[in-house]
């Protein structure tokens, strides 16, 4: 009886840790995806994060922007290898700023709730910056770095209007 006991304890003990380390879809992933970072370890247990930043640039603004891993991410990065992406870019919603990628890649939705700095892949075919929140079916695709704030996006972006955003890959990943 102890023993059937201990079993349990074991198995609801790594059951809950389980579900709280990949309940956030950025830190897990898209649909249960995992991160990678197993496969990423550079020996010292930091994660190499270079393959998974790109920047973004707006007038003469260049930040960068982390991916999280899914296949849309994928697809994206294996465009940009082949060159930069021009984006035209319009306000929506006084909460984001979206523009037709003129192709589609591929759709990983899952409810989400946005932030400042969230980028998203909307039906596909559009790329959304947000600078406030919402909640809908989107495909994330990554996070402005060091952004938390609207005032703090906004301010990258140049303010509210009409813009037009070069992706690129950063120098690091063009030499790989």
């Amino acid at each position: 009886m102890k023993r059937l006991f201990l079993i349990s304890l074991v198995f609801a003990v790594t059951s809950v840790t389980a579900c709280e380390q990949h309940d956030d879809p950025v830190l897990s992933g898209q649909h249960g995806q995992t991160t990678g970072d197993e496969d990423d370890n550079n020996g010292n247990g930091e994660t190499d994060m270079e393959n998974n930043t790109i920047r973004l640039t707006v007038n003469d603004r260049s930040f960068t922007a982390t991916l999280v891993e899914n296949s849309s991410t994928e697809a994206l990065k294996e465009r940009l290898s082949q060159g930069d992406i021009r984006i035209r870019m319009n306000d929506y919603g006084d909460m984001e700023k979206v523009g037709s990628l003129g192709f589609s890649f591929p759709r990983n939705d899952v409810q989400t709730t946005t932030g400042p700095g969230d980028l998203i892949l909307y039906q596909g075919n559009s790329l959304v910056i947000y600078y406030d929140t919402n909640s809908w079916s989107f495909t994330r695709l990554g996070h402005v770095d060091g952004v938390s704030t609207r005032e703090e996006m906004l301010a990258l972006l140049g303010g509210t209007g009409e813009i037009t955003l070069t992706l690129s890959l950063n120098k690091n990943q063009n030499e790989d």
